[in-house]
């Protein structure tokens, strides 16, 4: 994949940007066009672009026990919250408010990446992301996807993989 620091040249970087560049780790940016009414930014990624589902991965913030952790699971699937819970040693999961998730990650709704938080976070990533040879997360903004290989995403999340999506 091509390097992409003329992205961050041209001031439009994001946090996630950013990191994959300070890590040298290379990807791919897609820009495509959304509604901006949709609560479901994946699902219409992966549809603007083209791309089976699977492929394309959400980042969910969640709340375990009172702290917040990240989950990234693909846009076809749910989030088990149970599972998490499991993976991360805590009792009880839910998901984050809008309010908490914004502000510990530095993003909006539908742009949260998986990468580049404002604080550092747990990430948790589902086990299927080492089905394909690249994925598509948030580059962090609305409408900007990065495609990386699998590893690479594990790697700059500094993330644990685990079985955490169930079929929706």
């Amino acid at each position: 994949m091509p390097d992409l620091s003329w992205f961050a040249m041209a001031g439009q970087s994001t946090p996630a940007t950013t990191l994959l560049n300070r890590c040298g780790i290379n990807y791919r940016l897609h820009a495509h066009t959304l509604d901006h009414r949709t609560d479901s930014y994946g699902v219409e990624a992966a549809a603007a672009l083209g791309l089976a589902p699977q492929r394309v991965f959400k980042t969910l913030i969640t709340e375990l026990d009172g702290r917040l952790a990240v989950a990234v699971v693909p846009v076809s699937t749910q989030l088990d919250l149970r599972a998490l819970a499991a993976v991360m040693g805590a009792k009880k999961a839910k998901m984050a408010s809008v309010a908490d998730a914004e502000r510990a990650t530095g993003y909006v709704i539908g742009g949260i990446s998986a990468l580049g938080h404002r604080k550092q976070l747990p990430v948790v990533i589902d086990i299927s992301v080492q089905d394909f040879e690249t994925v598509f997360c948030s580059a962090g903004r609305r409408g900007l996807q990065l495609e990386l290989a699998p590893n690479a995403l594990v790697q700059a999340a500094k993330a644990t993989v685990a079985s955490i999506a169930t079929a929706s």
